[in-house]
């Protein structure tokens, strides 16, 4: 029953999304259909084969050693802390980015990770026949994150047309970045992590071709590459990453104070009016529809729903931060569509990433095509991230 349920709910997420596109003729089901066969296949590969886990255990070792690497670094500054056999969430999680930031910077200076980026997009592109620069671009997030992968491309940005720039922005909101997945391993299972991750980077290209189809000319399906006197010096570069990467540090640990802090005003003031009355529930009770398609029971559907609904508000790490002590009491399938759900930067602070990365680049007359379809991105990353875990669902029981 509930493996039906979590199959219905892709059906249902598809549909949802087909319903609220403004160009229904345009979209390519072929396109769409091949997309959903290959997430399908390496789903069942990473969660079902013993060669998929072998691949997973690599990943998940070659994030350890780097998190390692960084805590050499940390403890080197602040030895007493590193000692502690309990070590605080912005030690363990937050300032490893630092180092993970430079190392995959590094990665692109060498042309290793471009590397890797051209083919797999190329890849994807020909097997889907969807446009080179959304097939690349949904590469480029997985490993850069959204706004630097808008970055890379900002010259191709510059020259696209209005209706096309907002394909780029509903991507933009299904997107993680290689320099957290470390942070995301200290919390939570490297299976699921690893698994989103593919996921992510399909449905966003196969999402926003059905939310937003768009048609480009043969002679327009180029791909930007940067020049080479773009690139600067090795050291400069390093040096950028380092402050690049407290950067990051400092606006997490901000936001996760910061909205936890407001999560509890706010239950503070709802239970002043309704006793018990909290944020939390009142997520519970409008994501819950979405979670009990997910295959759930009752209970876990509930709370679920509470955790769609705190990372959608606030971001994933507060959820992920709730979630941490409650695996152990959760079942494998709950466990692994809760964590797949999480592994993302849908939220509403990511619109405000995007809007802004747009008005630096484009200014903000073009930029103004993602403030007036705002509920469209959020759509986009909301049912991005439920067929991830839809798809994962599928495979753990």
């Amino acid at each position: 029953m509930f493996f039906l349920l979590n199959l219905a709910g892709i059906l249902v997420v598809l549909g949802i999304v087909y319903l609220c596109s403004p160009d229904k003729p345009k979209v390519r089901w072929r396109s769409i259909g091949i997309l959903v066969v290959v997430e399908l296949l390496i789903t069942w590969f990473i969660l079902g084969t013993k060669i998929g886990s072998s691949v997973i255990n690599v990943f998940a070792s070659f994030f350890s050693w780097l998190i390692s690497c960084a805590n050499e670094g940390i403890a080197f500054v602040f030895p007493s802390v590193m000692a502690n056999k309990n070590i605080d969430f912005f030690f363990s999680a937050l300032l490893p980015i630092i180092f993970i930031v430079t190392f995959f910077d590094i990665l692109n200076y060498f042309k290793i990770l471009p590397w890797i980026i051209d083919k797999v997009g190329w890849v994807i592109s020909k097997i889907s026949g969807l446009p080179k620069l959304e097939s690349f671009f949904s590469i480029q997030m997985m490993f850069l994150g959204n706004t630097e992968a808008l970055a890379v491309i900002r010259q191709q940005l510059l020259v696209l047309r209005d209706h096309r720039l907002l394909t780029f922005g509903l991507m933009s909101m299904s997107s993680i970045s290689g320099s957290i997945i470390g942070a995301y391993l200290t919390m939570m299972p490297a299976q699921y992590i690893f698994s989103a991750i593919p996921l992510n980077c399909l449905n966003a290209l196969l999402l926003a071709s059905i939310l937003h189809p768009v048609h480009v000319p043969k002679e327009e399906d180029i791909v930007y590459t940067p020049p080479k006197e773009e690139q600067k010096d090795f050291f400069s570069t390093i040096s950028n990453s380092m402050l690049v990467g407290i950067r990051m540090v400092i606006v997490i640990m901000a936001m996760v104070i910061g909205y936890v802090a407001l999560t509890a005003a706010l239950n503070g003031i709802l239970g002043f009016f309704l006793h018990g009355l909290t944020i939390q529930k009142i997520f519970s009770i409008l994501f819950s529809p979405f979670a009990f398609l997910l295959g759930l029971p009752a209970k876990d559907a509930m709370y679920v729903a509470q955790l769609m609904g705190i990372k959608i508000a606030t971001n994933e790490f507060v959820a992920m931060l709730d979630l941490k002590n409650q695996l152990n009491n959760l079942s494998p399938h709950t466990a692994a569509v809760a964590v797949t759900f999480l592994t993302s930067f849908a939220n509403f602070s990511t619109v405000g990433m995007i809007y802004g990365t747009y008005n630096s680049i484009l200014g903000e007359q073009k930029s103004s095509i993602i403030g007036r379809n705002v509920w469209k991105l959020l759509v986009s990353g909301m049912a991005v991230s439920l067929l991830s875990a839809m798809f994962v669902g599928l495979f753990v029981w």
